[in-house]
């Protein structure tokens, strides 16, 4: 095994142990000790990979990150592009699989977040390109973005036990705020409005 293969394991076993002591204990319990007892590595092969515990939680943070990326870009590749709105048909199906995630992954996240609110300004970072995406491809950009909170409120609300839906009455909202259909006579039936800069510089390069 070459010493980059080695490293990368030793990394995602860090991590993994980091999430069972969240889970198993609460993030307060959360230590370099008790991660290296947990990992069964030595406190020097971990502090090679995370000098800090905050490091830690900026990986966990950071991993999950690049997970929901992916996810999205793959969904936009398969099932967004025939989508009217494809980014925003990503985004909401991104929301929705964040709910599958295991209760440990929210703790350790609230928990860098606690750690240091300063990680959120990577999340802010992405939501504003994310949010430009979506008004360039929608003919009401209000509405899209209404759509588009409206999911990640849901999501929210679930992982962090916010309100009391059930699994069945999340899915069926969902797959609401997904129907193109449903929102298109919406949109049509509005009073029309000034397209957002980014459409207006679009329909002008047509």
């Amino acid at each position: 095994m070459d010493n980059a293969t080695r490293s990368e394991r030793s990394r995602n076993a860090a991590l993994q142990a980091a999430l069972t002591i969240i889970a198993r204990d609460g993030p307060g319990r959360l230590t370099l000790d008790a991660i290296a007892r947990e990992s069964g590595m030595s406190k020097g092969a971990l502090t090679h990979q995370f000098r800090t515990k905050e490091a830690v939680l900026k990986a966990l943070l950071e991993h999950q990150a690049a997970y929901f990326e992916a996810f999205s870009r793959r969904y936009l590749a398969e099932a967004g592009a025939a989508a009217p709105q494809p980014h925003l048909a990503a985004q909401i199906a991104t929301m929705r699989e964040t709910m599958t995630q295991p209760h440990s992954v929210v703790l350790a996240i609230l928990a860098a977040l606690v750690e240091d609110p300063g990680l959120l300004s990577f999340t802010r970072e992405m939501d504003v390109k994310t949010i430009k995406f979506i008004e360039a491809e929608s003919d009401d950009p209000e509405l899209a973005l209404l759509r588009w909170a409206a999911a990640r409120g849901l999501a929210l609300g679930a992982m962090f036990g916010l309100h009391t839906l059930s699994a069945k009455q999340r899915d069926r909202l969902f797959d609401r705020l997904l129907d193109d259909r449903q929102w298109t006579a919406l949109a049509k039936a509005e009073t029309p409005r000034p397209a957002s800069p980014a459409r207006a510089r679009k329909t002008k390069a047509r």
